[in-house]
């Protein structure tokens, strides 16, 4: 009975996989269908229930190689450079294609008593072909992309560059046009900061501010300087400009309050409500655990002192000279030291609270020691105005 099963729901799967194939073909999805019924002719070619994927493969490959052939007499006619790249794709397709039919043949058709027909050609110099009509255009297109005054135009020139490369690695002088290219269409961002507080701001930390490579930016066509470099244009500014800093006063928090706890502490006789002791079924006096409290006093010291900055990041366009978006930041750090002494029994505190016992007051960091402080705030928040906010638009 379960052999039963176990075939009719073999022939039901097989009969789905079918319909689904037969779908694919009927609504000009020819890849798809191909790639289905290779998968399924890939065991058991031979086996009947496999005979309808072999039928409808070769339908497939029909329709999809005439489309395709149709396709590029359309697109040679339409005599349009920019359609070599889709040209010289659709050989790979059809190439391509036959490649993965090859290793299946031959492929019986049983009730026609033949094997399936599947019509191949000979690519290699219709791929070469288009690969070097390719080449051309694209080397071609990109020289005059590069004589362009527009940042996309040599964007897309590297792109074009470097496709070629792909495709031809030892094509002409394809490594220094690709860097120029890059060179050309790279955004360099001059960085810089601003001091508008009445405060001195460590220098250390104006330094790792504008220390990009700390940041694990990834933008290739964006370059951050900090020192303005030689033979370079700068198309924007980036300002960090502070604009207040607000430190509080050291202050130390005094509290006491008292923790108690229950302990056990031994064991006792088990009464009832008259005072009697209880005893179990063999005469024996029931004992049970003693508990009693125990006490601390707790005296915790507080050590505070913060740190707020305000600043805003400045976006300017150095072309027009204007100001493109400005964002604000606010950056706040605390400093916290806490420390405790005791009287009474320890164990009446809970386990996280004793650590601060073992703790001492500790001298209270400086002005310029917690403005730099709250520097790893900073850049995290600069990094992510840098990331969500584009120069270009």
């Amino acid at each position: 009975m379960q052999k039963i099963i176990f075939t009719l729901c073999c022939m039901f799967c097989i009969s789905c996989g079918v319909r689904k194939t037969e779908k694919l073909l009927n609504t000009g999805n020819y890849d798809k269908a191909i790639t289905t019924a290779i998968q399924n002719l890939a065991n058991r070619k031979t086996a009947k229930s496999k005979q309808d994927y072999i039928i409808l493969l070769e339908a497939a490959f029909a329709k999809a190689k005439d489309r395709d052939l149709s396709t590029i007499d359309m697109l040679l006619k339409d005599k349009n450079e920019a359609n070599f790249e889709k040209i010289y794709n659709i050989y790979l397709q059809l190439d391509n294609r036959q490649e993965q039919i090859k290793p299946l043949l031959p492929l019986p058709i049983i009730n026609q008593n033949r094997n399936a027909i599947f019509e191949f050609e000979n690519y290699s110099s219709p791929i070469a072909n288009s690969k070097t009509a390719l080449s051309k255009y694209l080397y071609s297109n990109a020289l005059e992309l590069l004589k362009s005054n527009n940042k996309y135009d040599f964007r897309k020139s590297y792109d074009d560059l470097v496709y070629l490369q792909r495709l031809n690695s030892n094509y002409k002088d394809l490594t220094s046009l690709i860097n120029e290219a890059h060179f050309k269409g790279t955004d360099f961002v001059n960085v810089y900061t601003k001091n508008e507080t009445n405060m001195i701001i460590p220098s250390q930390l104006q330094d790792d501010l504008l220390d990009f490579s700390t940041y694990g930016l990834n933008d290739k066509w964006v370059v951050y300087h900090s020192n303005k470099q030689k033979g370079i244009k700068y198309d924007f500014a980036m300002i960090v400009n502070f604009r207040q800093i607000n430190i509080s006063p050291e202050q130390v928090k005094e509290r006491q309050f008292t923790n108690e706890k229950q302990i056990k502490d031994g064991e006792k006789a088990l009464l009832d409500a008259k005072g009697n002791e209880v005893k179990d079924d063999k005469g024996k006096v029931i004992m049970v655990d003693n508990f009693r409290k125990i006490f601390a006093s707790v005296y915790e010291f507080k050590q505070l002192k913060s740190c707020q900055i305000t600043a805003k990041i400045d976006y300017i366009n150095n072309n027009t000279n204007q100001l493109i978006e400005t964002f604000p930041i606010t950056s706040i750090f605390v400093f916290e030291n806490i420390y405790a002494n005791y009287d009474g029994n320890k164990d009446a505190c809970d386990s996280n609270y004793l650590s601060y016992f073992n703790q001492r007051a500790i001298p209270f960091p400086t002005n310029e020691q917690m403005v730099y402080d709250s520097g790893e705030d900073l850049k995290a928040k600069l990094k992510n105005i840098i990331v969500r906010n584009k120069f270009r638009k």
